[in-house]
């Protein structure tokens, strides 16, 4: 049951990314980004295994073979921070397009058609 959850709610962030990166304004386009991203690391912390009801702590009663995987939860800490990184890089992109065309579309018209 908490694989099928996860797999909807992944479906759903990357259905809403993709819906956001076609619109004509570039903010919209940058938060389409940002939802493919969390959809992308909620994918490999789902690869990692979903692991409910289990201590993180090893014990003398806990096997190994019952412990998430620690290597996707690190690649995905990774990711996110590489996110952040380029999400700011893109508002500041984002900004200094829209000072210099005076229009925030990603085809550079004023009006969207």
């Amino acid at each position: 049951m908490t694989e099928l959850v996860l797999a909807a709610a992944i479906g759903f962030i990357t259905a809403c990314g993709v819906w956001l990166i076609l619109r004509p304004r570039t903010y919209q386009v940058i938060v389409g980004l940002s939802l493919l991203s969390y959809a992308v690391n909620l994918f490999i912390f789902g690869v990692g295994g979903v692991k409910s009801d289990k201590p993180p702590i090893l014990a003398d009663s806990v096997s190994v073979a019952t412990l998430a995987d620690p290597v996707p939860q690190a690649l995905v800490l990774t990711a996110i921070v590489i996110s952040f990184a380029t999400t700011a890089l893109f508002l500041v992109v984002l900004l200094a397009s829209r000072g210099l065309t005076g229009s925030d579309h990603v085809d550079g018209r004023s009006d969207p058609r």
